[in-house]
């Protein structure tokens, strides 16, 4: 049990949206719509660390009603809603931009850019939309040239094992430097491998101490709550670390508590109950 001391200090909760907070079915447990709303009457504030895009995290943050800024693309971004305010915003360099789109497409892969409100693909790797579980709004394009300043994260998708290494090896030091990259099989889709890419200094972790910085929050006021590889940074950035049941074995590690509850089974709101047994009301 997370000692009652530390609860009580708890200022900021910044959730994770898939698998986390979000069931199966992308809906927020009653649950936990219920006890933020209590929360927040007692100045707890909310906000999301997520790998989808800024524009497909929003219609959560109208639902509970959230004003805090949104953590987006991993940490590429971090912007209010629903003023839209820029608070941090990490864009790739251009050359590797440009360099990523050629290799692309010698290698006959399918490669997408994406910034704050859109993924944009060309004609040529239309299947971008059936191929990336990357959430926000699709939109193709007659050429990328348009968008390469404002790219805050490139994705590379394909089934050929070779050619996907090939791509992840030229895109990665000592052939670029100054990218976080990732490469990986998919897990929903076994005969998929992704590539991503982000400006160096962009993840979850870094995004949620400038976000608690501009809120005048100290670190160890923070909570944060997730599931999957990808929240391996938001985890070390020095709050409170609460797993969901399904996450997986590394989040779990490095949790300071694991729920018993699933996403699917409203997850969250162990937690959030947590929070309101530690405080008078």
């Amino acid at each position: 049990m997370i000692n009652k001391e530390k609860l009580r200090r708890i200022k900021l909760v910044v959730f994770d949206l898939d698998g986390t907070l979000l069931n199966s079915e992308g809906k927020i447990g009653e649950e936990s719509i219920s006890l933020i709303n209590k929360l927040k009457k007692i100045n707890i504030k909310f906000s999301f660390a997520s790998g989808r895009l800024h524009s497909a995290c929003t219609d959560y943050a109208e639902q509970l009603g959230i004003d805090v800024p949104i953590i987006s693309l991993d940490g590429s971004l971090i912007k209010s809603y629903p003023d839209d305010n820029i608070i941090f915003e990490s864009s790739i360099p251009d050359r590797y931009t440009k360099k990523a789109i050629k290799l692309a497409d010698h290698l006959l892969l399918k490669i997408a850019l994406c910034n704050a409100d859109a993924i944009y693909y060309t004609e040529s790797n239309s299947l971008i939309p059936n191929l990336l579980d990357k959430y926000g709004n699709y939109e193709q394009v007659d050429s990328y040239e348009m968008y390469l300043s404002n790219t805050l994260e490139l994705v590379v998708a394909g089934d050929f094992k070779q050619s996907m290494k090939a791509f992840a090896n030229r895109m990665t030091f000592p052939y670029t430097f100054g990218l976080n990259t990732s490469y990986y099989r998919s897990q929903s889709r076994g005969d998929l491998y992704y590539f991503e890419a982000r400006k160096q200094g962009a993840d979850k972790g870094k995004a949620l101490k400038k976000l608690a910085r501009h809120l005048g929050i100290s670190i160890k006021e923070t909570a944060v709550l997730g599931d999957w590889y990808n929240d391996r940074e938001l985890f070390k950035a020095g709050g409170l670390k609460i797993a969901v049941a399904n996450a997986v074995s590394e989040i779990k590690y490095h949790s300071d508590y694991v729920a018993k509850r699933t996403n699917d089974e409203d997850g969250a709101a162990e937690f959030l109950n947590m929070l309101m047994d530690v405080r008078d009301i």
